[in-house]
C-alpha cells in the first residue's frame, strides 16, 4: 500500500514543492496539506496519514508541539520535522516529541523523498541503537535540568503561588486548604530544593516563569 503522506508549511510554494515530490512516487500518495497549526489539527485527524511533513515554524504555533499534539490522537502517525536550519534545540525537541525524522529544507528532493519513504516504513533517521541512546541521553540531560524534579504536583504549585508573592494565607485560600497544611508544603520544598528562605523559591519561581515566557514567546 502507499504511504500517506499530509504536508504542512505556511510557505506555499514550498509546500507545494513538497506536495508534487511526494505525488510523483508510486508509493506514495498526497492526501492532504495545511499552513497552521488550527488548519493542521483540523484536517490531519480526518485523514488519517501514515506521515505527517511539519515544519517547525509555523505562524500560530510550533510544529514540535504540532507533532506532540497530532501523535497523542493518532498514535501509529510517524512526523517528520522539516526545517530551515539546524536548530539543535528544535531537533532536541522534536526527537523528545516522538518525531521519527529531522530534515533540513536545504535537502535535495531525492533525500527528502527517501527520509519521507524511511519514516514511512516505521524506521527512523537515526540507526535504532543510536536512537536510543540519544532518547535516554535526552531524558538524563531534561530530568537534571529539571530543578522542580523532586517536588510533588501540590509543591510546585505552592511554589508557583510563593513566586507571585502570595503569603500563606492567601494561599490556603487559592487551593482551598487549610494554612497550616501550606505550612508544611512549603517546609517540604523548602527541604526538597535545599533552600532555607522563602525568599530563595520567590527567585527561583520568578526565574522559571520568566525562562518558560521566553521559550513560548514566538
Amino acid at each position: 500500500m502507499a504511504t500517506r503522506v499530509f504536508v504542512v508549511d505556511d510557505h506555499e510554494v514550498i509546500r507545494r514543492g513538497i506536495a508534487a515530490l511526494v505525488s510523483a512516487e508510486s508509493d506514495m500518495e498526497l492526501i492532504g496539506e495545511a499552513a497552521t497549526v488550527a488548519e493542521s489539527l483540523a484536517l490531519v485527524p480526518q485523514a488519517q496519514p501514515d506521515v505527517a511533513v511539519l515544519d517547525v515554524r509555523l505562524p500560530d504555533g510550533n510544529g514540535v508541539e504540532l507533532c506532540r499534539e497530532l501523535q497523542s490522537r493518532q498514535p501509529g502517525l510517524r512526523c517528520l520535522m522539516l526545517t530551515s536550519f539546524d536548530d539543535h534545540e528544535a531537533l532536541m525537541d522534536a526527537i523528545m516529541a516522538g518525531a521519527a525524522g529531522f530534515v533540513l529544507k536545504g535537502v535535495v528532493s531525492e533525500e527528502l523523498v527517501n527520509a519521507i519513504r524511511t519514516v514511512g516504513s516505521g524506521q527512523s533517521l537515526l540507526s535504532p541503537k543510536k536512537t536510543e541512546a540519544m532518547l535516554a541521553w535526552l531524558r538524563r540531560e531534561q530530568e537534571q535540568a529539571d530543578p522542580l524534579r523532586e517536588l510533588t504536583s501540590r509543591e510546585r504549585e505552592v511554589l508557583e503561588l510563593i513566586g507571585e508573592g502570595l503569603t500563606n494565607r492567601e494561599i490556603s485560600q487559592r487551593m482551598y486548604l487549610a494554612e497550616k497544611t501550606v505550612k508544611n508544603y512549603v517546609s517540604q520544598m523548602l527541604s526538597k530544593l535545599a533552600m532555607r528562605h522563602r525568599s530563595e523559591a520567590a527567585v527561583l519561581a520568578t526565574e522559571l516563569r520568566l525562562d518558560r515566557d521566553s521559550r513560548n514567546r514566538p
